[in-house]
């Protein structure tokens, strides 16, 4: 792997992707001898003040920024960077996160020699001020299960596309699954791919940061989608979510059509709450549940 070559690559939608890469512009400016580009692809944003403030990018050097005019899908976007990109070593970052340490980049660098390169996320927002939040609850709580420590406990189920390093070479010839058009999972799709490829994979503390949290109503929509996506790729999945495991040991204790009838019954009450200003991650769970246990049912019905 030839540390001198690195191609970050940032996919952006609807976000100001500018502070990001003018702080990985400042980093990889101040590491002698390395020779990088930084290629954001905007994959159909449609606020125009976003795509305003991140055309600035292509003014920074080695920086250029790709509009692409249409919505291709999480894995897409990632894929046509790829093929974009010209250096040995490509660092994927999302385009809504924030450069959270000076030693970020070189952090990376100096890894010892792995075929893909988990860095992280870290929260740096004011909890005081996001209580009613839910993004923020449930990252909040999850935060202790992503220290480098306990991500290399299980490291392809642990791997995320927010902050990675992989060689060209590999993600040209293992891309993101683009079967997924929707929200969620593809990152865990490409996580099963690596393991079974028999790459290597290591998680260190190298984070990016994570400030923005969108609302809660378009937090639970977003893990609508994801749930979608989920039970269209179950097959695939199987032994990759938590959340088909325990539908499976529900389906087997008879318990599913419980679930769904709750679900029927509560449903509307559940998401009222947990879009509200007081959310509970309780109540957030039981909704994953009880909607999923829903669309499996609907799946089941129409191939029936």
């Amino acid at each position: 792997m030839r540390k001198n070559e690195l191609s970050i690559l940032i996919p952006s939608y609807n976000c100001d992707s500018y502070s990001l890469v003018a702080d990985l512009h400042n980093q990889a400016e101040a590491i002698k001898g390395l020779q990088y580009e930084i290629l954001v692809a905007d994959d159909g944003s449609t606020s125009e003040s976003f795509i305003e403030r991140n055309r600035q990018i292509s003014t920074l050097t080695n920086c250029r920024y790709i509009e692409r005019g249409f919505n291709s899908g999480r894995s897409a976007i990632r894929n046509f960077l790829v093929k974009e990109s010209r250096y040995a070593n490509l660092l994927l970052v999302d385009g809504d996160l924030c450069v959270a340490r000076n030693d970020f980049l070189s952090s990376y660098l100096r890894c010892e020699e792995y075929d893909v390169i988990d860095g992280g996320i870290t929260i740096l927002t004011n909890g005081e001020q996001l209580r009613g939040n839910l993004r923020y609850l449930y990252e909040r709580e999850a935060e202790p299960r992503h220290t480098a420590e306990m991500r290399q406990l299980t490291p392809y189920a642990h791997f995320h596309t927010a902050n990675f390093m992989i060689r060209r070479e590999i993600a040209k010839s293992h891309p993101f699954d683009e079967r997924i058009k929707g929200y969620g999972y593809e990152d865990v799709l490409f996580g099963k791919t690596i393991k079974e490829c028999g790459l290597k994979i290591a998680h260190i503390d190298a984070p990016i940061g994570f400030n923005k949290f969108e609302d809660n109503t378009s937090f639970v929509t977003k893990t609508e989608q994801r749930l979608h996506t989920l039970a269209t790729f179950r097959n695939d999945l199987h032994g990759y979510s938590a959340l088909l495991s325990l539908t499976k040991r529900f389906k087997r204790w008879h318990i599913i059509p419980l679930v769904r009838l709750w679900h029927k019954i509560f449903g509307a009450y559940e998401r009222r709450k947990i879009t509200g200003n007081k959310p509970s991650l309780i109540l957030f769970r039981m909704y994953q549940l009880g909607y999923f246990a829903t669309i499996l049912n609907h799946i089941n019905g129409k191939n029936n």
